[in-house]
């Protein structure tokens, strides 16, 4: 129980209503009342002279205040969860709740020939899985790692690698190209209806990307469809809406099957592929490891 001049009182009813964006989803997470959590921060904003949250009848924001004292408190949180759990986990079990943030290629890929397994193997091991293409703030959310292709991890993450290379493609439905010239040249998509992706994080659209004679090449394609998803993209693909930019890994059984075919093949690019990242101090949690070398043995072939 927290003492009246503990620093610490209400800090953890504080960051997790901040991360979580409300009272009754923090009161979830911390297995307490969100009553309990309500009266854990108005304790410490009282004590700190300044409120910290906006209150309003649909979610919380932070304030200003609120806002400088989650930057810098979750980051220390986060470094001396990790120390404490390190700690205690020499020769234990792995246990507790393994936070993950993964793109929708992620899932068929990776998350669905894991997961089951882990559960099976390491029963105290609990999973929380959120599938966004978002780039992600593992220590601001509270996620213990993530999954993202590998030219998108932050700098000063512990990368490790889980599938190939990827071989990025051009692809459409043979419907599509029944009706359509298929292109030769990057610039034959001038005359093509692209399928174009927009990102969650920045909301930019994404520029295709080739290459030609050592040379970088870009191309900005005209296009009615403007998704957000990946998934999505590759289901309009097959539609036959138009050209999609995609990562060969995500569309391999359309590929196989034949209901998306590959163009412009010699001009597309290579990049790493599909990599689990995360904070240096977070690779010696027995639940992280465990999921790591699961992953690593599942994944080989």
């Amino acid at each position: 129980m927290s003492q009246p001049n503990d620093p610490f009182s209400g800090l953890s009813a504080f960051l997790a209503a901040a991360q979580t964006g409300g009272f009754t989803a923090a009161a979830a997470r911390l297995g307490v009342s969100p009553a309990a959590v309500s009266q854990a921060v108005k304790a410490l904003e009282a004590r700190l002279g300044t409120p910290l949250f906006i209150r309003t009848t649909r979610r919380v924001g932070l304030t200003e205040a609120g806002a400088a004292l989650f930057a810098r408190a979750a980051p220390a949180a986060a470094e001396m969860a990790a120390a404490i759990e390190a700690a205690g986990a020499m020769g234990k079990e792995p246990s507790g709740l393994l936070r993950l943030t993964v793109p929708h290629m992620a899932v068929p890929l990776i998350i669905e020939p894991t997961l089951g397994i882990l559960r099976r193997t390491h029963p105290k091991v609990a999973v929380e899985i959120a599938v966004e293409d978002a780039t992600v703030d593992l220590t601001a959310r509270g996620f213990d790692a993530g999954i993202r292709i590998g030219e998108y991890i932050e700098p000063g993450m512990v990368a490790v690698r889980l599938t190939r290379d990827i071989f990025w493609s051009v692809v459409a439905s043979p419907d599509y190209l029944a009706e359509h010239d298929r292109p030769r040249q990057p610039e034959d998509l001038t005359s093509h209806e692209a399928i174009r992706y927009r990102f969650p994080s920045s909301g930019t659209i994404y520029r295709w990307e080739f290459e030609r004679d050592g040379k970088t090449l870009s191309v900005d394609p005209r296009g009615s469809v403007i998704v957000n998803d990946g998934a999505l993209l590759i289901s309009s693909a097959r539609a036959g809406l138009g050209l999609a930019y995609v990562a060969d890994i995500a569309v391999e059984t359309e590929l196989a099957t034949g209901t998306l075919i590959r163009v412009l093949e010699p001009f597309l690019p290579k990049t790493p592929g599909l990599f689990l990242y995360f904070p240096q101090r977070a690779q010696t949690q027995p639940k992280l490891r465990a999921f790591i070398d699961l992953a690593r043995q599942v994944l080989r072939p």
